[in-house]
């Protein structure tokens, strides 16, 4: 008979069902829709066959046609020549003689599109199939009236050019218009460009902009790639960035270079209103656990999945409201002077050694503006890169980097700083669209983009991430800005912060939330780590815990953590075996550098090792520097970690050594920073977050009810293992005989198992285990194995307690 093990529970709950809608006939709402979409898909072939067909027998199938559907289905003498026989023959008269002409064809692609959404859940290409549709019934209609009128006109005879629709309808309004009616139909189309697809300006279609340059106006456009022969001859002043154009009149600049701006600056996304106090829904159910493996999942059937945020029901996430606003520290916008002053600077320092360009284009961003130029034919990229320190010379301006040439474009980068930069405020991106919906299992915000998106990437993707930077070059606010991203995303059940801080202040506010986000040794004093051996020990207690998980995983048949917890939550798994919901544990060491010079490989070798290996299980580092020298980010390191993050560094062999290119050393500080994945580098403006809005952030949290310690890693003795020769017989526990008799009874010298047996905290069961094997009932400790038990039955363990009381 299945045992089962229950959590008790203050009040009954009932159970929560997922409700089921159904139809009046006992059909769900997903097999309407599918029954549906098939029948529309079969609808759309019928159309398509017979249309075809039509086009080659509709003139044979005319006397059979002209009689009702009846008639013509009970005279069997008559046999229709469409390859649907009499019932595509008629469906084809309708459409396409007595309707809609040859425009019919046009209503098949929207009821295929439609039935495909219906069948399959998704649309068969990237288009908005409501506008599609509206569009396709427009165009049906406009090109069975517009057919009609030339057939009307030239007395070509209602037929299947136009349809009965077009041809009766030219008829009406010839009588009303004459031959003017083409005016009306044309009136019709313009006014349908212009409010469905947006057309405002005609003179786009038919005028050149020469002649709109004559008349005094400004072209507004963006100036598409051109390919390294082409050379255009207009010049676009247009800039968007600026608050009154018209104080600034456009000139033309040499002649031949095209010049335009592109702002991809964006109204800033609202915060959403979050509430002060945001309550998870909590299903009402209990944890409970099947004990037999073989119950045919009966808990599921009652209890509903396991739900691991139960323990922490009313957690409350922080709200947005505890962020402040730093958009009043921003510097002023990219103005339309500077913009000009280093598009001549450029152009003119190219021209000093004989370099040709065809266009440039200016995308702003919050710290930089990135210049993109198309050199002439002919011209070495070598040449180009080689004036790096020439541009910067010329436009008086720190920070210059060239990216000869632009990743996927045909294009050459200069990246400019802007003399007034736009601090991204934590709060804006917090409370932004994309990462309030973003889904990521561990999403962390980065930063943003020259093109003033917001950049989120996920943690348990990258998997490790490593971080390097000079002294006061927005480092550790980068730490604080991940953390806060994911204390932001995250419940405490569902991700555990490992913090190990030398310099013992950067991380200390974090020691509020140590009942709920932090994982630590047991009997640690505090759970930020800052002593060197206690890091060495933390670290390898990590790989302790890899290894127990990698065996979950083996036992349970599943390939990574994601797995398993599905697996687990669906009370597939045993906890009687050792089974547990695993949650994500992220290793966060603030100074790498201040390690290896102190304890070198015995931190080397387990955070290689974690690196390796500890992806799929759910455990992820993120390691920062402020010196990035190859002794300390080692190639043992190094390889592990393919997502790099560079703030300014002081010289180019430290950004090489980080980033395996140049290019950090050029950096203006200040959270600017340079993000390689791979082969992608990408340029990115850290938010700011301050350390008031951290301290509120983890008071918050910290005020909360958590767990009743932090989340515990296994145990690590090294060098200060515990000595069995001072094992004290006076000193044993009071339930050491208990816990003696449940391991022989079981044979597995495990803590966990005097825990869940017993109801013992870890740190107890801890001391038990270790005065058991001091005497002589179980073995050593074996890492990841359980002890084994050397008391083989129940007799000789009573043998070996009764000389434990002779020996007090």
């Amino acid at each position: 008979m299945a045992k089962t093990f229950r959590k008790k529970k203050s009040a009954p709950t009932k159970e929560r069902k997922s409700p089921k809608k159904e139809g009046s006939f006992g059909i769900s709402a997903a097999q309407l829709e599918l029954i549906c979409g098939v029948f529309f898909l079969i609808i759309s072939l019928v159309m398509l066959i017979a249309f075809v067909s039509y086009l080659f027998t509709g003139e044979a199938d005319q006397d059979l046609v002209q009689k009702n559907f009846r008639t013509a289905i009970e005279n069997s003498s008559k046999k229709a020549e469409n390859s649907l026989g009499v019932l595509g023959a008629f469906i084809s008269h309708y459409f396409i003689f007595k309707w809609f002409g040859y425009a019919a064809f046009g209503l098949i692609p929207i009821i295929f599109l439609s039935a495909f959404r219906l069948v399959f859940q998704q649309d068969l290409f990237e288009v908005n199939l409501n506008r599609f549709a509206k569009g396709s019934i427009f165009y049906v209609l406009f090109i069975s009236i517009f057919l009609g009128y030339f057939v009307f006109q030239f007395n070509l005879g209602e037929g299947e050019i136009s349809g009965g629709i077009g041809y009766q309808l030219n008829k009406s309004l010839s009588h009303l218009m004459g031959w003017g009616s083409i005016l009306l139909i044309v009136l019709v189309l313009f006014l349908w460009l212009v409010f469905f697809h947006g057309l405002t300006q005609i003179d786009d279609y038919f005028l050149k902009k020469s002649d709109k340059e004559e008349e005094g106006e400004t072209v507004n456009e963006v100036t598409p790639r051109v390919e390294p022969t082409v050379v255009e001859k207009e010049v676009e002043e247009t800039l968007p960035v600026v608050k009154e154009p018209d104080s600034l009149p456009a000139k033309p600049f040499d002649g031949g270079i095209a010049f335009s701006v592109e702002n991809f600056e964006k109204e800033e996304e609202p915060v959403k209103k979050v509430e002060e106090e945001i309550a998870l829904e909590v299903a009402e159910k209990e944890n409970s656990f099947l004990i037999e493996d073989n119950d045919d999942n009966k808990d599921l059937e009652e209890f509903g999945p396991y739900d691991p945020k139960l323990d922490l029901s009313s957690y409350m996430y922080p709200p947005i409201s505890l962020l402040a606003d730093h958009s009043g520290m921003s510097g002023g916008k990219v103005s339309q002077e500077e913009l000009e002053a280093n598009k001549i600077n450029i152009v003119e320092t190219m021209k000093n050694f004989s370099i040709g360009i065809s266009s440039i284009k200016a995308t702003i961003g919050p710290t930089v503006t990135l210049y993109e130029i198309v050199p002439e034919a002919g011209v070495r990229i070598s040449k180009i890169k080689n004036l790096e320190d020439d541009i910067a010379l010329n436009l008086a301006a720190l920070g210059i980097r060239i990216i000869a040439p632009m990743p996927g474009k045909g294009t050459i980068g200069i990246e400019v700083p802007n003399k007034n930069r736009e601090m991204v405020s934590v709060k804006s991106v917090f409370g932004g669209e994309k990462f309030q919906n973003c889904k990521y299992e561990l999403p962390i915000v980065l930063g943003k983009t020259i093109a003033n998106e917001i950049f989120i990437s996920d943690l348990a993707k990258m998997p490790h991430l490593m971080m390097a930077g000079a002294t006061g070059q927005g480092k550790s606010v980068g730490i604080n800005v991940i953390l806060a991203s994911l204390l932001y995303k995250k419940h405490p059940s569902e991700v555990k912060f490992v913090m190990v801080d030398p310099k013992k202040v950067e991380l200390s506010l974090f020691n509020k939330i140590e009942r709920h986000f932090l994982a630590t040794l047991p009997n640690a004093e505090d759970a930020i780590i800052t002593d060197t051996k206690k890091v060495i020990y933390t670290l390898n207690s990590l790989c302790i815990e890899m290894d127990n998980r990698y065996n979950l995983l083996k036992d349970a048949g599943v390939r990574n953590i994601r797995e398993y917890n599905a697996k687990f939550t669906k009370r597939k798994l045993n906890p009687e075996k050792g089974n547990r919901y695993l949650p994500y544990i992220v290793l966060v060491i603030d100074e790498l550098a201040d390690l290896m010079m102190t304890a070198g490989k015995e931190v080397e070798q387990p955070i290689a090792r974690l690196a390796q290996l500890a992806r799929a299980i759910g455990i992820h580092l993120i390691v920062a520097t402020q010196r990035p020298s190859v002794n300390v980010i080692t190639g043992l390191i190094k390889a592990n970690f393919p997502a790099r993050i560079s703030f300014k560094v002081t010289a180019k062999v430290d950004s090489r050594t980080i980033l395996d290119t140049g290019g950090a050393d050029q950096l203006v500080g200040n959270g600017d920073m340079l993000l390689s994945m791979g082969s992608d580098m990408v340029r990115l403006q850290c938010p700011f977050v301050d350390t008031p809005e951290i301290e509120s952030i983890c008071d918050y949290i910290g005020e909360q009810r958590g767990y009743e310690s932090a989340y515990m890693l296994p145990e690590f003795f090294g060098d200060d293992e515990p000595d069995i020769l001072d094992f004290d017989p006076t000193q044993l526990d009071v339930m050491f005989d208990d816990a003696a008799r449940v391991l022989v009874t079981f044979q597995q010298g495990s803590t966990s198992l005097i825990q869940r047996k017993m109801k013992l905290g870890y740190n107890r069961a801890g001391r038990i285990i270790d005065q058991l094997e001091g005497a002589g009932i179980v073995g050593p400790f074996e890492g990841s194995k359980a002890r084994e038990v050397l008391v083989k039955d129940m007799t000789h363990l009573e043998e070996v307690l009764r000389g434990l009381k002779r020996e007090k």
